[in-house]
C-alpha cells in the first residue's frame, strides 16, 4: 500500500521496511501492519490533539509530571503550546506504561521504538499469524470467562504493584491470543500513587470486567475484587501473587443510595459510549 505521511519519516529512518495495510483507526490513533527491522509489527500514529478534548483528560493526567514549570502554566492556560505539550504528555504516558508494564512481565504489547508520534510495537496475533481479536469480538463459554476473568484479575494486581491502573479497561481494550488476553490502549494510564481519582479508576477497570465476563459467569456480578484489591494496596499488602477472594466487607454506615444511582447511571453511559466509539 502507499505509505502514509505520517509514516514516511520512519521508512525514511530505516525503521519502517513496509507499510502493508491498515489495521484499524479510532479517535485516538490509526494501527497499521508495517515490517520493521524483518519482523511484522504494528505502528500505532496518534492523531491530531485537536481532535481530541483536553478537558476530558484532566482526571486521568492529574498527577503526572511536566518537565518545567512554562509547560505547566501552558497546559493551565490551554494555549497552542500548552495543547502541544498535553499532547505529548498523552502520547509519553501510553509509551512508559508500556514499558514498564512489558518489563514486569504484564501482558501488554511490547514496544520498540517511539518516534515522530508513532509508536513501534508488537503485534498481538493469533495461532493462524492473523491480528488477534478483540475479547468483545468473541463468545465465550462459562469456563472461559471464569478462566479469562482470573488471568485479567491477576494482570491488574500485577500493573497495581507496578504502580499503574489502566484507567478504561473494557472488553473493547483487550485482545486474546493462544495464551490469553492482552492488554491494550494506555494513553490514559494512572499513576495510582498520585493521582486522586485512582482508586474509583480501578474500581471501574475491575467492575467492567466482572460485568462484561457475568454475561458468561453470573456469578462474577456477584464479587468485589476492586475494592479488596485496593484495600491490599493501601494497607501495603499487595503483591503478585496475593490470594484473592473477590469479597470486600463494607462499611456499616448507610448507603448513599443517590450516589450508587449516580455510579450506574455513568456505568450506563460509558459502556454506551465505548460501544459507540468502537462502531463508529
Amino acid at each position: 500500500m502507499k505509505t502514509p505521511k505520517t509514516l514516511e519519516p520512519l521508512v525514511e529512518a530505516g525503521l519502517i521496511d513496509e507499510v502493508m495495510r491498515p489495521l484499524k483507526s479510532g479517535k485516538e490513533a490509526a494501527v497499521y501492519v508495517v515490517v520493521s527491522e524483518g519482523q511484522v509489527r504494528c505502528a500505532k500514529v496518534y492523531k491530531e490533539a485537536g481532535k481530541r478534548g483536553f478537558h476530558k483528560q484532566a482526571q486521568y493526567t492529574e498527577g503526572r509530571k511536566t518537565r518545567n514549570s512554562r509547560q505547566a502554566r501552558a497546559m493551565q492556560k490551554n494555549t497552542r503550546y500548552g495543547q502541544q505539550q498535553q499532547e505529548a504528555l498523552w502520547q509519553n504516558a501510553e509509551v512508559d506504561a508500556l514499558y514498564r508494564l512489558a518489563d514486569a512481565g504484564i501482558r501488554v504489547p511490547k514496544p520498540h521504538n517511539f518516534i515522530e508520534g508513532v509508536l513501534l510495537m508488537e503485534l498481538i496475533t493469533d495461532e493462524d499469524g492473523n491480528a488477534a481479536p478483540r475479547l468483545n469480538d468473541l463468545e465465550l463459554s462459562r469456563e472461559q470467562a471464569l478462566e479469562f476473568h482470573q488471568m485479567l484479575i491477576r494482570e491488574v494486581v500485577k500493573m497495581l504493584c507496578a504502580g499503574i491502573i489502566h484507567g478504561d479497561l473494557s472488553e473493547y481494550n483487550i485482545l486474546v491470543d493462544s495464551h490469553g488476553p492482552v492488554i491494550i490502549d494506555l494513553p490514559q494510564a494512572v499513576d495510582a500513587a498520585a493521582n486522586n481519582n485512582a482508586a474509583r479508576m480501578l474500581e471501574r477497570d475491575v467492575n467492567n470486567l466482572a460485568t462484561y465476563f457475568g454475561q458468561f459467569a453470573p456469578e462474577l456480578l456477584e464479587t468485589h475484587y476492586g475494592k479488596e484489591i485496593w484495600k491490599l494496596f493501601e494497607s501495603g499488602n499487595l503483591h503478585p501473587d496475593v490470594q484473592l477472594t473477590g469479597r470486600f466487607k463494607s462499611s456499616d454506615k448507610k448507603a448513599d443510595v443517590r450516589s450508587v444511582m449516580r455510579e450506574i447511571k455513568d456505568a450506563r453511559e460509558d459502556a454506551m459510549r465505548r460501544r459507540f466509539e468502537h462502531e463508529n
